[in-house]
């Protein structure tokens, strides 16, 4: 079966958030068991708004604990430093042996602003065009050296040719990085960038950056509206609109028995809350849910959000995720082995191989 955006079988992802956790041994389960199931990714939320672990560093913890799975951090564009944002993508990269992902999020609250005391809160437009000039020179950095850069010649005692590395001399509307970066370019060239595109002022952002697009909606036809807008979008940018992955969010409570799902819930869909759509029932009906979907060309997939995270989860790879790949919907096994792959994305082509490069200045912070 092909999907509505042309590269095959479902894709399913799910969160990891467990709050005020600590003991990275708690994610690395998780994340192990949502890799039995063969989901794409994980995601872990990150924000300055509340207390809780760094979501970058967690899943660079994991990294080495699981082989196959995406991973995939929130790290915010506001308040960062552009150019340490992308070396720590990049490693994270590295560390997976290409698995990383960047799930792009701005800090928009005056308490998040105190927390660095450099600058007020901004309006989300405002926010959110700064996005798009991190998520630019992001991929400028990760293309600042060519894939072959590294030569380790012993001999001579040249660890990189110095004809493959590239100045990026980007100036932004608040920041102005020259480059290039201190990490050589990740295994999968760019690491996939994932946006929710749910309000107004990030879906410039999903059309013009992101790999993966986010929606969180409580019919099919307001996922469908998002998604059209978003490739119509993307289109403009000049991006083929097949290249972006749309996933559906929910927040899933697999707890009450399949008999036992609220009205308008099971295969009727989801219902609206605070923290987004939920869905509450059984595993079956979620299948149900998840298949008619993805069948009528409404999404590519879903990102899940289990509300009691090893109960949930639990339940969704035993329950939803064997159904679905019983009906031949869903993987059961990983063909490759980085997240672009999982996902049917090219590697991206180097934006400046063949250009002028890097010479004649010393580099002391080459690795």
């Amino acid at each position: 079966m092909t999907s509505s955006h042309g590269r095959g079988l479902l894709h399913l992802a799910a969160a990891v958030d467990q709050p005020a956790v600590y003991d990275a041994e708690s994610y690395v389960e998780l994340a192990r068991l949502a890799e039995r199931g063969g989901l794409d990714f994980v995601t872990l939320d990150d924000t300055f708004a509340r207390p809780g672990p760094d979501a970058l560093t967690v899943l660079s913890r994991v990294a080495p604990a699981t082989g196959r799975i995406g991973l995939v951090p929130t790290v915010t564009t506001t308040h960062t430093e552009p150019f340490h944002v992308q070396a720590a993508v990049a490693t994270l990269d590295w560390v997976s042996r290409g698995r990383a992902g960047w799930r792009i999020e701005v800090s928009a609250t005056e308490q998040e602003a105190r927390l660095f005391g450099r600058r007020r809160a901004a309006p989300a437009d405002a926010l959110w065009q700064e996005a798009r000039e991190v998520a630019d020179v992001a991929a400028k950095l990760w293309d600042s050296w060519e894939d072959d850069a590294e030569i380790r010649d012993a001999a001579t005692g040249r660890f990189i040719d110095r004809d493959k590395l590239h100045h990026v001399d980007f100036a932004g509307s608040a920041f102005s990085v020259k480059g290039p970066s201190i990490v050589p370019r990740p295994p999968q060239g760019h690491p996939v960038r994932v946006v929710d595109a749910t309000e107004g002022p990030a879906r410039q952002t999903a059309a013009e950056y992101a790999d993966v697009v986010l929606v969180r909606a409580v019919s099919a036809a307001h996922a469908a509206a998002v998604r059209d807008q978003v490739r119509d979008s993307a289109r403009e940018f000049g991006r083929n609109p097949d290249d972006l992955c749309v996933l559906a969010s929910l927040v899933v409570d697999l707890g009450d028995g399949e008999h036992a799902a609220e009205p308008g819930h099971g295969g009727g869909g989801p219902r609206p809350t605070g923290q987004g759509p939920l869905y509450r029932g059984g595993p079956v009906d979620l299948a149900e849910l998840i298949a008619a979907w993805y069948t009528d060309g409404t999404v590519d997939g879903f990102h899940l959000t289990p509300v009691e995270p090893r109960r949930d989860l639990e339940r969704l790879v035993n329950g939803t995720v064997a159904l679905l790949q019983y009906r031949g919907l869903f993987r059961t096994f990983y063909p490759g082995s980085t997240l672009r792959e999982h996902l049917g994305l090219a590697r991206p082509a180097n934006q400046y191989a063949g250009t002028h490069a890097v010479t004649g200045e010393r580099h002391d912070r080459t690795p």
